[in-house]
């Protein structure tokens, strides 16, 4: 295995990416019933909290550890792109505007991932499954 400047730079966009959903779904474990109220307020059935909730933690930590990276990178993006859509979608809200383009800019990177794979210094890498060439 020959390591060069692409095996860091993906463990750092992996780490990078993946703690954004991690820390997120995490962080909403403390009020669950006020994420549902949140996810409600924009059409998505409240009872789907706890699987959003558990796909984002899993979602990214298997990024963060580089399983399954192509499409859990895939997921991730569709995910960042549906709830800016139905979160973020405001022409009149300047800010809410640039928390949609956060979000497309976000879904640009997890699909870079999906598209380069996990990288040497990963659980795909290990398994020959994601690993990409080395430049």
């Amino acid at each position: 295995m020959t390591l060069s400047n692409n095996t860091l730079g993906l463990l750092a966009a992996r780490v990078l990416l993946g703690l954004l959903f991690l820390v997120a779904g995490l962080g909403k474990l403390g009020n669950v019933e006020g994420f549902a109220g949140f996810m409600a307020s924009g059409g998505v059935p409240a009872i789907l909290a706890w699987p959003v909730i558990l796909f984002e933690i899993l979602g990214g930590l298997a990024l963060i550890l580089g399983f399954m990276t192509r499409p859990v990178a895939l997921a991730l993006a569709a995910f960042c792109l549906l709830s800016g859509v139905l979160y973020h979608f405001d022409p009149a809200d300047q800010n809410q505007m640039t928390q949609l383009f956060k979000n497309m800019a976000l879904a640009g990177g997890y699909i870079a991932l999906a598209i380069t794979g996990a990288g040497a210094w990963s659980i795909d890498g290990r398994s020959k499954s994601g690993v990409t060439a080395t430049a």
